[in-house]
């Protein structure tokens, strides 16, 4: 038979305190959670939500045991705005007045 002691509850952490062990932004978090990548927040009352401690210390683990590949960069030469310019081509000289 059990005793109430043996029982652990598990602790949770809220937002304030998720910010300062994951240095995310909020919506990052959000997404990561919607495809499944980072522990799912839930409901204590309909204004706190917590996150489950265990969870999101063994996520951390589990970033720390497996490196994670960078981002490409952007192809700039597909900008839109301020496009790159071709390889070569001196910037244009500003006209003087002789």
């Amino acid at each position: 038979m059990r005793s109430k002691t043996d029982v652990t509850t598990p602790r949770t952490i809220r937002r304030q305190q998720l910010r300062e062990m994951v240095p995310l932004a909020d919506s990052t978090i959000y997404e990561m959670e919607q495809r499944g990548e980072f522990p799912r927040r839930f409901a204590l009352s309909p204004r706190c939500v917590v996150w489950d401690l265990s969870e999101v210390e063994a996520w951390l683990a589990s970033r720390r045991s497996t490196p994670i590949p960078r981002a490409q960069h952007p192809d700039v030469t597909q900008r839109r705005s301020r496009p790159v310019k071709a390889p070569g081509r001196a910037p244009r000289a500003a006209s003087t007045v002789e």
